[in-house]
């Protein structure tokens, strides 16, 4: 049975563009974002990995850390970097696993062998820092994915977790959130005093709790 949502993202140990590494470890008390790649000098990966290193300051300031996953080796990561930062106009700062035993790539099932019995699907992780999975994507090769969408599911994995929250449809950082279904109306009203909106008994709103 593959990862489901919940479930301990499973650690390990490779060699990655920045040295050796446990996940965990590197992790820390951060929250990570685990995504794979079909392979090296590839076009498509390569205005991905270019688009996470221009917004490192973003998954920084959200307590973020990203972590690449390619199957093939170091050398090959490392003059790919050279090319996405060319490219790019980027400096890639952050790991690239190399995963040539496809070890991380089995563990966290990134190779779906319909579409490819040697490369990994475009797949990504978002970890929280107890290291439970809160979020799973999967593209195929030929789809880059969309990171100001996985900026924004950060936000609101991140608020929701603290808060008796959840975000509506589209939900930008600032907008108004949705009251929890387990919170009866008359415990938000004392619990959100900026206000609740009722819509139905089911449906309501307030402004989002973590901004002034």
């Amino acid at each position: 049975m593959g990862l489901r949502l919940g479930d301990i993202a499973p650690n390990f140990q490779a060699d990655t563009t920045l040295g050796f590494i446990d996940f965990y470890t590197y992790l820390g008390n951060s929250w990570g974002i685990l995504f794979s790649h079909p392979a090296d000098f590839t076009p498509v990966c390569t205005t991905e990995l270019g688009k996470t290193a221009l917004l490192q300051e973003s998954f920084a300031s959200r307590n973020v850390k990203a972590l690449a996953v390619s199957v093939d080796d170091i050398e090959s990561h490392q003059n790919w970097i050279k090319d996405i930062n060319e490219t790019q106009q980027v400096t890639v700062n952050f790991p690239i696993v190399a995963d040539e035993k496809k070890a991380v790539a089995t563990l966290y099932d990134m190779i779906h062998p319909n579409s490819s019995e040697t490369h990994t699907v475009r797949s990504l992780f978002i970890i929280d820092p107890d290291k439970k999975i809160k979020l799973m994507i999967v593209y195929p090769a030929s789809t880059g994915r969309n990171f100001f969408e996985i900026l924004r599911v950060v936000d609101s994995l991140q608020l929701t977790s603290s808060y008796s929250v959840a975000t509506p449809a589209d939900w930008k950082q600032g907008e108004d959130v949705i009251v929890a279904p387990a919170i009866s109306t008359e415990d938000a009203i004392e619990k959100f005093p900026k206000g609740v909106t009722i819509v139905k008994p089911y449906l309501r709103f307030i402004p989002q709790p973590n901004k002034e």
